[in-house]
C-alpha cells in the first residue's frame, strides 16, 4: 500500500465565502488551523496578533482578508456560516475590541492594532504569507506562519511539501500530469470522469461522493440564481453596479419567475438564437462573481476570482445542450477537478504567483475539458480542449482596480466561460492526432510565463488597469 497526497474533487471545489479564495478563504482557513493548533498545545491566549505580508497586505483590505482572519479566529465555518451576518461581526469587533476565540474564550483584540499590514515586506515561500502570534498571561508566545497558495489551499511553514487539508489515500491511479491521466485512461479504457471516480472511491463511499458533487452544484446553482435576482451596488469604493439582474430581466422581457425551475423553463423558451445563448452564458458568469464580490457564498472553481466560469459553462450544458441529469453534472465536475489538479501540481492556481492566467485561464481549461467529456468527447479531445482554453489565456495579468475582485475580474469570468465553450467545440470537431501542442506543454509554458511576469502584475494592484484607472484609490 502506498499512501500519497492527491487533490480530491472536494479539495478543488471548496464551498466558502467571497471575494477571494487566496485572500479571503485561505486566510480564514489558516486562522481556523491556528486556533486548532492552539487547542492542541493547550494554550489559552490573552492576546493575538496577525501579520499580513506581500500580496495579502497590498490587496488585503479590498479582499476582506482582515475580516476573514477574524471569522476564522472565532471558529466560523466558511462553508456554512450565515453570510449576511459577516459584516456585522467586524463592526461589533471594532466597537467592543473583544474577540471570542473559537466562540469560547474572550480576548482583547483591536483589528486596527492587532492586524498588521506589511505592505513592503514579503515572506520567502509565497507572496500570500501571514503570521499568527498568541501570547499567554505568563508571557509564553506561540507563533505560526501560513501561506495561502491559491484556491483556498494553505501551507504551514515547515510543511511546504504538503497542502493543509488535502486528501491522503492509497489511490489506484496517481495523476500528476496530463500524460499520467491519458496513460491510465488508455490502460483501463475508462473515461476521465470514471477514472477520477475510482480515485475518489479510495477515500469515500460512492454514494457520499455523488451526494457531495450534487451539493457542490446546488451551491453553484443557488449562487447563479441569487446573483441573477439581486440588484444594487457591490461593496467597496468603486461603487460598481450589479448587472446580472438587469440583464436577466431584459433577456426575459420583464417576465418574472416563480423559482429556479420556472426560471430555467422561461430561459429555454426565450433563448432561441445564438446571441441569446451567449447573453445567458455571460449573465450566469456575471451573477456568480457579483455574488462573490459581495461576500456571498460561492464555490472555488478553482478560485473565487474565477468562480463564475465553471458554473456558467455547466449551466450552458444543462440548459442549452440538454445534459441536465445528475450523472451529467457529476461527470462534468469530476473531469474539471482533475484538470485543475494538473495545473496546480505543474504550475499554480494563485494569481499572486502567476497572474490571472492562473485563475481565469485554469478555470477555462477545466470547464473546456469537462464540457468536452460531457458532450461525448474522447479523453484526448478533453485534454485538447483544456490546452486550447489555456493557450489563449497565457500571460493574462492580475490587476484588480483598487485591490477589489470587481474590475476587471467579473467580466473576465464571462470571457473565460465563452472561451471554454469555444475550446470544447474546437476539440470536438478536431483530430487530436494533428495537435501540435500538448496540455503538459501548456502547463509548463504557463509556469515559465508566471516566473517571468513582473511582480506588479501578480495581484498587487500596482500594475495594469489598477495603475491606470484615475480613481485616486492608492490606499486600497
Amino acid at each position: 500500500m502506498m499512501w500519497r497526497e492527491f487533490i480530491s474533487v472536494f479539495d478543488m471545489f471548496k464551498i466558502g465565502v467571497g471575494p477571494s479564495s487566496s485572500h479571503t478563504l485561505g486566510p480564514w482557513r489558516a486562522a481556523l488551523a491556528f486556533v486548532h493548533r492552539m487547542e492542541e498545545q493547550g494554550l489559552h491566549p490573552q492576546h493575538i496578533q496577525v501579520d499580513l505580508y506581500g500580496s495579502l497586505a497590498k490587496t488585503g483590505r479590498g479582499h476582506g482578508t482582515d475580516l476573514a482572519v477574524v471569522m476564522g479566529l472565532q471558529g466560523a465555518d466558511p462553508a456554512t456560516c450565515p453570510t449576511h451576518l459577516i459584516p456585522a461581526t467586524m463592526q461589533r469587533l471594532k466597537q467592543q475590541h473583544r474577540l471570542l476565540i473559537d466562540g469560547k474564550q474572550a480576548v482583547d483584540f483591536d483589528p486596527a492594532r492587532d492586524i498588521v499590514f506589511h505592505y513592503q515586506e514579503s515572506l520567502p515561500f509565497h507572496p500570500n504569507g501571514m503570521a499568527f502570534e498568541a501570547r499567554s498571561s505568563t508571557g509564553e508566545i506561540f507563533r505560526e506562519v501560513y501561506y495561502s497558495v491559491g484556491g483556498g489551499f494553505i501551507v504551514k511553514e515547515g510543511e511546504s511539501t504538503g497542502y493543509v487539508q488535502t486528501t491522503t489515500a492509497d489511490i489506484p491511479f496517481p495523476i500528476d500530469t496530463a500524460a499520467d491521466l491519458l496513460y491510465w485512461c488508455q490502460t483501463t479504457g475508462l473515461s476521465i470522469a470514471e477514472l477520477v471516480m475510482e480515485n475518489e472511491c479510495a477515500v469515500r463511499q460512492e454514494q457520499e461522493i455523488r451526494k457531495g458533487l450534487l451539493h457542490i452544484w446546488e451551491v453553484m446553482r443557488d449562487c447563479i440564481y441569487k446573483g441573477c435576482h439581486t440588484e444594487g451596488e457591490l461593496p467597496g469604493v468603486l461603487r460598481v453596479k450589479r448587472r446580472a439582474a438587469e440583464l436577466n430581466r431584459r433577456l426575459l422581457h420583464g417576465v418574472k419567475d416563480q423559482g429556479y425551475d420556472d426560471w430555467i423553463s422561461k430561459i429555454r423558451t426565450h433563448a432561441t438564437a445564438f446571441h441569446d445563448i451567449l447573453d445567458w452564458v455571460c449573465c450566469f458568469a456575471l451573477a456568480v462573481n457579483e455574488e462573490n464580490a459581495a461576500f456571498g457564498r460561492v464555490v472555488t472553481a478553482p478560485t473565487n476570482g474565477a468562480a463564475g466560469v465553471i458554473p456558467a459553462v455547466l449551466h450552458y450544458m444543462m440548459i442549452f445542450r440538454n445534459h441536465d441529469q445528475p450523472e451529467d453534472i457529476e461527470r462534468f465536475l469530476l473531469t474539471a477537478s482533475v484538470i485543475g489538479g494538473i495545473f496546480k501540481k505543474g504550475a499554480t492556481i494563485s494569481a499572486a504567483m502567476g497572474g490571472c492566467q492562473a485563475e481565469i485561464g485554469v478555470s477555462a481549461a477545466m470547464a473546456a475539458a469537462a464540457l468536452t467529456e460531457a458532450l461525448g468527447g474522447t479523453q484526448r479531445q478533453c485534454l485538447m480542449a483544456a490546452e486550447i482554453a489555456m493557450e489563449h489565456h497565457l500571460g493574462l495579468t492580475c490587476d484588480p482596480v483598487a485591490g477589489l475582485v470587481q474590475i476587471p475580474c467579473i467580466e473576465r469570468n464571462t470571457m473565460g466561460a465563452v472561451k471554454a465553450i469555444t475550446a470544447a467545440q474546437l476539440a470536438l470537431q478536431s483530430n487530436p492526432d494533428q495537435a501540435k501542442v500538448s496540455l503538459d506543454t501548456v502547463v509548463k509554458t504557463m509556469w515559465e510565463t508566471a516566473l517571468d511576469m513582473n511582480e506588479k502584475y501578480k495581484e498587487t494592484a500596482e500594475g495594469g488597469l489598477a495603475a491606470h484607472i484615475p480613481l485616486g484609490l492608492s490606499e486600497c
